[in-house]
């Protein structure tokens, strides 16, 4: 009996302890340079840009999006072939490892903003939230550019 009574403790503190560790992280994500592009309407997707800062000590992994601008957003990551071909696809989760940055960039990973509600309008904004595994959100807003935007500066 001795030795499920010191067994039981430990295994205790084990499960106590790691949601401490698996909680860790997105309160030191920090979001820069956010932009989007004009759209000409709801027709097609937009997308949205911006550089994913993990000022912390672990990883976080970004799991999620939401905006009320579009019914579908997700992370999308463009890829060129060799000969040339380009090609989009849901990326799925990002592991931002610990003092490493992520750039949401044209023609790499970015947001995909998919079942418009409105027209992106250029000097309009919409708040983006970014939902992390650890289950904590951050939100941007996001200005959004001319139609021919190539970066946050316009």
């Amino acid at each position: 009996m001795k030795r499920v009574t010191l067994v039981m403790p430990l295994a205790l503190v084990t499960v106590l302890a790691a949601p401490v560790a698996a909680l860790a992280g997105s309160e030191d994500v920090e979001i820069e340079n956010a932009w989007a592009r004009a759209s000409i309407s709801t027709s097609r997707p937009g997308a949205a840009y911006l550089t994913v800062r993990n000022t912390g000590d672990v990883a976080v992994t970004l799991t999620g999006l939401a905006t009320p601008l579009a019914m579908m957003p997700e992370i999308h990551e463009t890829t060129v072939t060799a000969e040339g071909i380009s090609s989009m696809a849901p990326a799925g989760e990002i592991t931002i490892q610990a003092g490493e940055t992520v750039a949401l960039e044209p023609g790499g990973l970015h947001a995909m903003l998919m079942g418009l509600q409105s027209p992106m309008t250029e000097g309009d904004s919409f708040p983006l939230t970014l939902t992390f595994s650890d289950g904590g959100d951050v939100t941007v807003d996001v200005p959004i550019l001319g139609i021919a935007a190539r970066g946050p500066e316009g």
